[in-house]
């Protein structure tokens, strides 16, 4: 059942989850990304469903994770 729900997770509750483990706001971790915040808003909540490797790579950074950690 587990292994399920890994693969129905999206990239933006990922990342969300990532975030709330590292204790950072949405507009925190944007400015660390070096993005716009409206833009991480919109992959969190699943507006955008396919960011592009260089978004997803600069969130992986502004987190401090791989981008392996990050998608697996």
């Amino acid at each position: 059942m587990e292994e399920m729900k890994s693969k129905l997770e999206t990239i933006g509750s990922k990342i969300k989850a990532w975030r709330k483990k590292k204790d950072l706001t949405q507009d925190a971790l944007a400015k660390k990304a070096d993005m716009p915040y409206t833009t991480l808003a919109k992959i969190e909540s699943d507006v955008i469903q396919n960011p592009s490797l260089q978004t997803i790579t600069k969130i992986a950074e502004g987190l401090g994770i791989s981008l392996d950690e990050l998608v697996k």
